[in-house]
């Protein structure tokens, strides 16, 4: 990705990050944001946004189903300053409910023309098919030895 493209990506998501501030949404840690089927919603996200999540380099095994996001562990966002704008803005606070859409539409305009000022096309699709398009990073080395056998 162009880096003035990602850097534009990133202005995006600290003007999302700071109108989620201002909000100050609740968020209960209870992960069900990340649990797609079993509370019935889908992440979509962009290209652009599945690039700056894969080159993070976070690991995650294949194939990865619509079911939920395999960056959530115990609960937690284990891509958090990665994380799609979706993420960014999905709250299951029920007062922040009415604010979701207009701030992700917004943000979606603002990246559509990011589309159109670097000519890449524009791609949105859920979050498991640009995981299982891509090659998923290789395991960290481990920093363990193994001991010389004694014969």
């Amino acid at each position: 990705m162009n880096a003035e493209l990602r850097e534009r990506l990133r202005t995006i998501y600290a003007e999302v990050d700071a109108a989620i501030a201002g909000a100050a949404p609740k968020c209960d840690a209870s992960g069900r944001c990340c649990r797609f089927t079993e509370y019935g919603h889908t992440l979509f996200l962009s290209l652009f946004e599945a690039e700056i999540l894969l080159e993070a380099g976070l690991p995650y095994e294949q194939p990865v189903t619509r079911d939920g996001c395999p960056f959530q562990i115990d609960n937690r966002c284990t891509a958090r300053a990665h994380r799609p704008l979706g993420c960014r803005i999905y709250f299951c606070d029920p007062a922040f409910q009415d604010q979701q859409g207009p701030l992700t539409e917004a943000a979606i305009a603002k990246m559509k023309s990011l589309a159109d000022e670097f000519g890449t096309g524009w791609r949105y699709a859920p979050l498991h098919v640009f995981l299982n398009e891509a090659e998923p990073p290789a395991p960290a080395p481990s920093s363990r030895r193994s001991l010389p056998l004694l014969a």
